[in-house]
């Protein structure tokens, strides 16, 4: 029963026609994250995804599965949902009850977490990859391909030990490929093409500079800010002229709550270094029109702006003034 659970995260998808025809995601992976804190209580939580895109979620609670996206089912009825979701939900308690029943076999300490991730990728032509990967705490545990089990060194003699213990079940293995290859293929290919228009629309980046904390006195941390935009891929880049700068720091790219990303890079430099060096931003959204910010200038135009504000406020003030005193002389 060990295996079943790794198992059943595995999403196989076999070669065809359409990989070609979709210009969108290239992979499909499912996430499962199942916390121990003692013999008496233990949770899971699981997710689904294509790339980078969350398009499921799973209630511990009711045992169902969440749709993030109106298309997360693809063409699959409410019949067949609900049959998948009671798969899961059934192989999540089992899951639960297996470990805890091997917790002294496997020499396992409380707290303890168990991961999963496995899926596949799709590649030009009839090619495909799939990939499960099991880890403990964190580390490296199991890896499973072409129905081979691969401890890895991080897992020492426990991994060693699970390898050994799922070639008893070939039965299950066989069962469990069967509804693999044949219901998760049809679902992957059916949620692309249904989601299909929300997977392959363009959204333009925007695009602003600011400093940082400098990180040492004479420096200036140089800050490029670059948000909402989909897809995911971008290039961001500091440079002087047709020169990129070396030493640009990129933080991760981060989800936004609608389903763009954001990406800042920074770049640290002597205060004296500062002028004549911009922010270029490439994305396909943007076709050849790259978005390219010059440092200073948006200072310059903020101080432009402070300066207009100031200066008809004080023409207001002196107009003020006039008109008081020119009341004032016509009064008396």
């Amino acid at each position: 029963m060990l295996l079943l659970p790794l198992l059943l995260l595995a999403v196989i998808v076999p070669g065809g026609d359409n990989e070609d025809a979709f210009q969108g995601p290239t992979s499909f992976h499912v996430i499962q994250i199942s916390t121990f804190a003692n013999s008496t209580w233990a949770q899971n939580l699981g997710s689904g995804w294509l790339d980078d895109l969350q398009i499921h979620g799973w209630d511990s609670d009711s045992g169902t599965a969440i749709f993030l996206k109106p298309w997360s089912k693809g063409n699959f009825s409410d019949e067949e949902v609900a049959e998948l979701e009671e798969l899961f939900r059934v192989y999540l308690i089992g899951f639960i009850r297996e470990v805890q029943d091997h917790v002294s076999e496997f020499q396992l300490e409380y707290p303890f977490v168990i991961q999963g991730i496995a899926g596949c990728e799709l590649h030009t032509g009839k090619a495909t990859r799939s990939f499960l990967q099991g880890a403990l705490g964190g580390l490296d545990f199991v890896s499973i391909k072409n129905d081979s089990c691969a401890p890895a060194p991080e897992g020492g003699s426990k991994a060693q030990r699970f390898c050994a213990l799922i070639i008893q079940y070939q039965a299950i293995c066989d069962t469990v490929a069967k509804l693999l290859l044949e219901t998760c293929p049809r679902y992957l290919l059916s949620v692309l093409d249904a989601g299909k228009a929300e997977l392959q629309r363009q959204v333009k980046p925007e695009a602003w500079l600011s400093s940082g904390p400098p990180s040492r006195p004479g420096r200036l941390r140089l800050v490029c800010h670059v948000s909402g935009f989909y897809p995911k891929p971008v290039r961001v880049t500091w440079m002087r002229g047709e020169q990129e700068q070396p030493g640009a720091q990129q933080g991760d790219v981060m989800p936004n709550a609608d389903w763009t990303w954001y990406l800042r890079v920074t770049l640290d430099v002597a205060a004296g270094e500062a002028a004549g060096l911009s922010c270029r931003v490439k994305h396909s959204s943007l076709g050849d029109q790259d978005i390219i910010l010059y440092w200073g200038h948006s200072t310059s135009i903020g101080l432009i702006l402070v300066v207009i504000i100031v200066v008809i406020i004080l023409l207001i003030c002196l107009a003020l003034w006039f008109w008081r005193r020119w009341s004032y002389q016509t009064i008396l």
